[in-house]
């Protein structure tokens, strides 16, 4: 089961479903199974400026980040918490710059809005890429 808990400010509408079945998508693409908790929080540039600078000393916004919660291991990928739940992490992706995204590659926010996340989901699962 992927349970997946959104939080979003009622001024930045978003679509919680499709985000749920996108994370959904990219956990079995990658082959994840099992109880998996993963949390998704909706923001504005202010907190995302705020948390860019204090978890990568960066004094800017930035359109998605992402903080693992679980510590990997190398048998398995991921080592579970005692109720057998994967923790994976913590995205929080910033609506404003959604929308600038959105808005240069000419698709729909809630679509850029997926693309951070599964961005994000990759990066959770340890799968980075050169830039990051």
């Amino acid at each position: 089961m992927i349970n997946v808990l959104i939080t979003s400010d009622p001024r930045y509408p978003v679509d919680k479903e499709k985000i749920r079945l996108q994370i959904e998508k990219t956990l079995t693409e990658m082959k994840v199974t099992g109880n998996i908790e993963v949390s998704v929080t909706i923001s504005g540039d202010r907190k995302m400026r705020e948390l860019n600078k204090a978890f990568r000393g960066f004094d800017n916004t930035t359109d998605v980040l992402s903080f693992p919660l679980e510590e990997s291991d190398n048998d398995t990928g991921f080592i579970k918490s005692p109720d057998n739940v994967l923790r994976i992490g913590d995205i929080i992706v910033s609506y404003p710059q959604a929308v600038v995204n959105a808005t240069e590659y000419n698709r729909l926010v809630d679509d850029e809005i997926n693309t951070l996340i599964e961005h994000s989901i990759l990066h959770l699962l340890g799968i980075h890429h050169e830039g990051d």
